[in-house]
């Protein structure tokens, strides 16, 4: 989590303006990072002018305007900084001051009860209020208290030293008392005397506490002696001071829980000003975290150590006070309850505004990849000739899509469109579940947990043998199931679990910033680095996860850029099309790879893949590259721009723990064939790290949870509708019919064919839904040519699935580069810069695929 968000989420809500406001000092240090950059270099008017020259002059000119510009930046920043400091040890001063004068005067009134005056003691015990010899006073005595309604003390009782029990009261309460019980005294037959000869009610009241030892928890009763402690402890359990207990622990747990605030308050300032000075020394190239933090923040009285011991001791002080009233002076279990209530009152008070604030957080990181069915909808409205008709809110467009969804399927089951049965059920189930998947009428996971469940009740799946018996419910279940948990899926498992090792320990962002450091200040050079960045990472930590990444890298280079700037367009659009160009790279890249290897026999190896999508997914950059350099020109209004730097960190020995089990990992993936005699499937080898991250422990249970669960169940739904379109007949007979279009036509002109429709199917509806629904028929039409090439086609739709990107909805890396927004959050892309570049790269993509990809298949003899 970042820091801004960590300080966002745990201050104490009433003390939230006297925080460090550490997302203003980052506004300032992005400004500095503008003027540092504009400083860099002379600029292209200075050097046609001759007032500058590209030699060492201009070396020596730029040196100088850096130094300018780092002393403007630090006349800019420490003020602001100061200012923020000065703030907070005024507020803490404040704080410190208001808070232990509450636990002294919690001391002295607890001194007070236990040391009562001898004659009020007398008259209280006489009256029966308290036992003669306790010295303590009536439970009805009261206590002035006042409320600081103040800002930042959030209510709290002050317990001044006029805040403490006033003794014209208690006498005048005592005189009271004495009075009445001698108007109605009378015989006590229940007095005892105690072995000291002490005469007092005997009762349960002895025992009544809200709170006690543990041992007293169990049944053991506390026993009397002439110990001092024990008489004082005793008191407090008379019943008639119950109420004045339950004040006081309020006050106790009050108290500890302001100073643990306090005390947090401290320890999450002191790290933002480390936070924050390191990103200033990071941007401005400075050293002065050490020093300020050393001889200004830590020598600020918040911050320095005594103040810290002096809070400390406050704590302990309350905990005393606690135990010794309500534990039997037992810390340990004072400290316990303590913590507790100081836990449940985190959970109380804040359990709202966090809720609020971490589901507005999620939302707004969630809302690129959301599809727009999940958006909230205004209410449906029909415009008739009598006026307009607004429809209930429960009826959305969801709704009634699933209306007309579940009408189609109806009519598709009674209407004879086949001769046999399963044929006819198992049509109505695939158009059913298009529909749903093309419409994201319900989520995209749940229509193809539907599937199995049609598939079974409609009896669509038949036997292996020669005459295709219909199989019962029962042994479609079982065939179903087995199906659906393939190698596929397990590859998809071993793949998620590479991509989250590789992101936990920032692997990737490593390798990424070594390479963009070196792509140098050209907006040509810096974008092509940043799309080949975008296509590697794609291929190893899927087309969603990967442009994220970039989208972070490229933070400190959209910052500089000057206003009107189109290279930040230009910029956003090559990461998002790059990422869907890695997409096609390797086989467990993006789901629609998975799904083809499912439908090519023999399955592809790793090696073959790479010698086919590699060459196609490289010239397919170039041609995005230059496309978007000749519609943005970013040159011209861009001569140059802020470098990317490589992290420092240190490399860990997890990290090349890491990179050497994918390492081997994908080598035993790329020459699966020579070693199918042992492991039989790539499906296997995937299990290889899954053992190596989680049996060491790199990757965890919660890990595994993160997985991306969605897409393995709509794999699954994917693999189940194709076996059952296989096993039913159908797929033979729509291949026969679209074969009839085919027969005359080459092996080039059909891959043309079904490239161009998976082209116009994909660019609308989601990749691994367009892939779900053609390339069970590609597969089969290919196999009926009268030249036999499934793998061929297969392998060119799927690689088209990845390639269509013309427009926001047509993937993942598209809906996040569409949300991108900079600080004013104004959106750097519209659906116009998609129809512009998108569309064309898409176009230039699948005459790639159809050229060179086919070229590259047909040499391997597929």
């Amino acid at each position: 989590m970042k820091f801004s968000h960590q300080l966002q989420f745990n201050v104490v809500p009433e003390w939230a303006d006297y925080y460090l406001a550490y997302s203003n000092l980052k506004k300032i240090i992005y400004q500095v990072e503008k003027d540092l950059v504009a400083a860099g270099a002379p600029s292209s008017s200075d050097i046609e002018s001759g007032q500058a020259e590209p030699n060492e002059r201009s070396g020596l000119l730029s040196t100088s305007r850096r130094a300018q510009a780092k002393t403007r930046a630090n006349n800019l920043f420490l003020p602001a900084l100061d200012k923020e400091l000065e703030k907070i040890v005024t507020f803490y001063y404040k704080k410190e001051r208001e808070l232990y004068s509450e636990v002294e005067a919690l001391a002295v009134d607890v001194e007070f009860v236990e040391n009562f005056d001898p004659v009020v003691t007398g008259r209280l015990a006489s009256s029966g209020i308290v036992n003669q010899g306790k010295t303590v006073s009536g439970g009805n005595v009261r206590r002035t208290r006042t409320r600081n309604n103040s800002r930042g003390s959030r209510g709290s009782v002050q317990l001044g030293r006029s805040g403490s029990w006033r003794y014209d009261e208690a006498v005048a309460l005592a005189n009271a008392a004495a009075q009445k019980s001698a108007e109605d005294a009378t015989p006590n037959p229940a007095a005892t005397v105690s072995e000291h000869g002490h005469g007092h009610e005997a009762g349960p009241s002895d025992l009544t506490a809200t709170e006690v030892h543990p041992e007293a928890e169990q049944g053991q009763e506390y026993e009397e002696d002439d110990n001092e402690d024990e008489d004082t402890r005793s008191l407090w359990f008379e019943p008639e001071m119950e109420h004045e207990r339950m004040r006081y622990r309020h006050n106790c747990i009050e108290m500890f829980v302001n100073l643990s605030e306090l005390q947090a308050y401290v320890k999450l300032n002191c790290t933002g000003f480390s936070k924050i000075l390191k990103k200033y020394d990071k941007i401005s190239e400075n050293n002065t975290k050490k020093v300020y933090m050393n001889q200004v923040v830590l020598q600020a009285y918040p911050f320095k150590q005594e103040t810290t011991i002096k809070l400390q001791e406050q704590i302990d002080r309350v905990t005393a006070i606690y135990a010794h009233i309500f534990t039997n002076n037992d810390l340990e279990v004072a400290k316990r309850s303590l913590r507790m209530h100081l836990k449940e009152h985190m959970v109380w008070e804040r359990n709202t505004i966090w809720r609020d604030m971490i589901g507005m957080e999620r939302k707004s990181q969630a809302v690129a990849v959301r599809p727009s069915s999940e958006l909230k909808k205004e209410p449906i409205t029909f415009n008739t000739p009598c006026g307009a008709f607004q429809l209930p809110e429960f009826v959305t467009r969801d709704t009634l899509v699933m209306v007309f969804c579940c009408a189609v399927f109806a009519v598709l089951l009674n209407v004879e469109l086949f001769e046999d049965p399963e044929q006819q059920n198992c049509f109505a189930i695939l158009i059913f579940a298009s529909l749903l998947w093309a419409t994201e009428a319900m989520p995209l996971f749940v229509t193809s947990l539907l599937v199995p469940l049609l598939v079974v009740m409609l009896r669509v799946m038949r036997a292996d043998d020669e005459n295709h018996t219909r199989l019962d419910s029962r042994a479609a279940a079982k065939k179903i199931f087995s199906l659906m948990f393939s190698p596929v899926i397990m590859l998809l498992l071993g793949g998620f679990a590479v991509a989250a090792a590789m992101s936990k320990f920032h692997i990737a962002k490593a390798m990424a910033t070594v390479v963009l450091s070196k792509a140098g200040t050209r907006p040509s050079a810096v974008l092509l680095a940043n799309m080949l960045v975008a296509t590697v990472a794609s291929m190893w930590i899927s087309n969603v996860a990967a442009p994220v990444l970039c989208f972070s890298l490229i933070q400190p280079i959209l910052r500089t850029l000057p206003p009107g700037s189109s290279f930040a367009k230009c910029l956003i659009l090559g990461i998002a099309l790059a990422s869907n160009v890695g997409g096609m790279a390797s086989p467990i890249s993006s789901p629609q790879n998975i799904i083809a290897i499912e439908y090519m026999s023999p399955a592809p190896s790793w090696l073959e893949w790479f010698v086919i999508a590699l060459p196609v997914a490289l010239v397919c950059d170039l041609a995005i590259w230059a496309l978007l350099l000749w519609v943005y020109q970013p040159s011209s209004n861009t001569p140059t721009i802020s470098t990317i730097r490589s992290t420092k960190d240190p490399i860990t020995g997890t990290q090349v723990f890491v990179c050497a089990v994918t390492g081997v990992t994908i080598m035993l993936w790329c020459f699966e064939h020579r070693l199918e005699w042992l492991f039989g499937d790539m499906g296997l080898i995937a299990i290889i790290p899954l053992l190596a991250f989680f049996g060491t422990g790199i990757l965890t249970k919660e890990d595994f949870n993160n997985f991306l669960w969605t897409v393995i169940i709509l794999a699954m739904g994917g693999i189940a509708l194709g076996k059952a379109v296989e096993s039913s007949g159908l797929l033979h007979v729509i291949a026969m019919a679209v074969q009839g279009y085919v027969k005359d036509m080459s092996a080039f002109e059909v891959c043309c064919v079904f490239a161009a429709l998976v082209l116009v199917v994909a660019t609308f509806i989601s990749h691994t839904v367009g892939a779900l629904i053609i390339l069970p028929i590609v597969a089969q039409v290919g196999a009926t040519l009268p030249d036999p090439h499934p793998r061929l086609l297969v392998m060119s739709a799927a690689l088209m699935c990845s390639g269509a990107m013309g427009l926001p909805v047509s993937g993942f890396p598209n809906m996040n580069a569409i949300m991108m927004e900079d600080e004013m959050g104004q959106q750097y892309l519209s659906t116009g810069d998609f129809l512009k570049v998108g569309v064309p790269s898409s176009v230039v993509a699948c005459a790639t695929i159809v050229t060179l990809g086919y070229a590259l298949m047909s040499a391997l003899g597929w």
